[in-house]
């Protein structure tokens, strides 16, 4: 009892939430939210001349559209403020119950979470034609872990169209992602012990953020692994972490070390880990930041789809200096200072016209062809050989 006393004492202290996304500051706040709860992917922005698609994540007891929009305004910060400096980029929202107290609460894991999120993400982009186009995830919290066990998810998975995430995602920006845990997490179990007696409760959303937890560990060692092999392989995948600068109650939800790691690039955002990821306007520095990173990703996409196309003057040298096609069957024939000799018979078939071909046709018939085609060189073959010319 008297243990329970210090802890009910120093929680009232610090009021530690039982939401690591959108904490409450009274026990009021852990009132079960609206009884229609919005899951799935919502289009905020398309294009007709789309060329990646942008996907928000919310976290722990967070709601696709208002854990993204800022105290004062109706529309979320996404859907009003990267079209103007974005137009080729699709915005999506995705949504999911992650409320840990609830009348009745959602018994889905994180592994659960990850499966939706994977199966909901490449349906929409199969019905709209986006299948392959390339995909960067902005998540907050909870939602970078669901982010990561989808991706790991999708690069292991049987069934061919759900691979096509992994293979797409082009970069994934974190933020307040508590990859190593938050210790506020255990916390949060005290008031909702108390309330669970009226209210169900998903304990193992809470438990998968708890600083020891084995699934957090796993998570986090997979998806360091298959980050560190796509480099090898030459695939970057590009990872920006940002961090809270100001705590909550006086404590931060996902301190630095927790929401970092090292080989990437991290920056903090002057906000507490709610308001993190609820940008007001476009001068928000926290959205430039951001900002920032998506953009030069994009770049990125566009410098490598431009590489891959060739230049018109490429396109028309290639084609004056490109000789003319031979289907060759059974038998090919190469320039060499060193005759070939092929036992057997053969068919050459020379498109266009052919200059001087020389050949030793031993037991066999050599035909010639005068032109402008290009030039073979002398072959020695044992055999029936006859030229077509088409």
């Amino acid at each position: 009892m008297r243990i329970f006393k210090d802890l009910s004492s120093r929680r009232k202290k610090q009021e530690v939430s039982i939401s690591v996304s959108t904490p409450p500051t009274s026990h009021g706040e852990l009132q079960e939210p609206d009884t229609f709860f919005p899951d799935g992917v919502q289009v905020w922005y398309t294009c007709e001349d789309a060329t990646v698609d942008i996907c928000f994540i919310h976290g722990l007891s967070g709601n696709r559209n208002k854990t993204w929009t800022p105290k004062g305004l109706s529309t979320p910060w996404p859907k009003a403020l990267i079209p103007p400096k974005l137009p080729r980029a699709r915005i999506l929202t995705y949504g999911y119950d992650a409320y840990v107290v609830r009348k009745p609460a959602s018994s889905n894991r994180l592994i659960d979470h990850a499966n939706n999120l994977l199966n909901d993400v490449t349906t929409e982009r199969l019905s709209s034609g986006a299948a392959s186009r390339p995909i960067i995830f902005v998540a907050h919290s909870l939602g970078g872990l669901v982010c990561k066990a989808a991706l790991i998810t999708s690069r292991n998975n049987p069934e061919t169209h759900l691979q096509n995430m992994f293979k797409c995602t082009k970069g994934i920006a974190f933020m307040g992602t508590p990859h190593g845990g938050s210790w506020a997490a255990g916390w949060a179990k005290v008031p909702a012990r108390a309330i669970s007696p009226f209210k169900s409760m998903n304990r193992s959303l809470l438990d998968v953020l708890d600083t020891s937890d084995q699934c957090l560990e796993w998570i986090q060692a997979s998806f360091l692994s298959m980050v560190r092999e796509l480099r090898e392989s030459g695939r970057n995948l590009a990872i920006t972490c940002f961090f809270e600068e100001l705590a909550m109650s006086g404590f931060k939800i996902v301190p630095k070390e927790s929401a970092t790691f090292d080989g990437y690039s991290s920056f903090s955002i002057h906000a507490d880990h709610r308001s993190m990821v609820k940008f007001s306007s476009q001068d928000d520095n926290g959205f430039k930041r951001l900002l920032g990173e998506l953009m030069r990703w994009e770049a990125e996409l566009d410098n490598v789809a431009t590489a891959s196309q060739p230049r018109r003057g490429d396109e028309r040298l290639d084609t004056q200096t490109k000789p003319a096609r031979h289907e060759i069957d059974e038998v090919s024939i190469t320039n060499s200072s060193r005759p070939r000799q092929h036992s057997g018979s053969a068919n050459f078939y020379n498109s266009g016209q052919a200059q001087q071909f020389t050949n030793n046709a031993t037991g066999g018939t050599q035909n010639i062809t005068m032109g402008n085609g290009p030039q073979f060189a002398g072959a020695t073959i044992t055999g029936n050989l006859n030229f077509g010319s088409s």
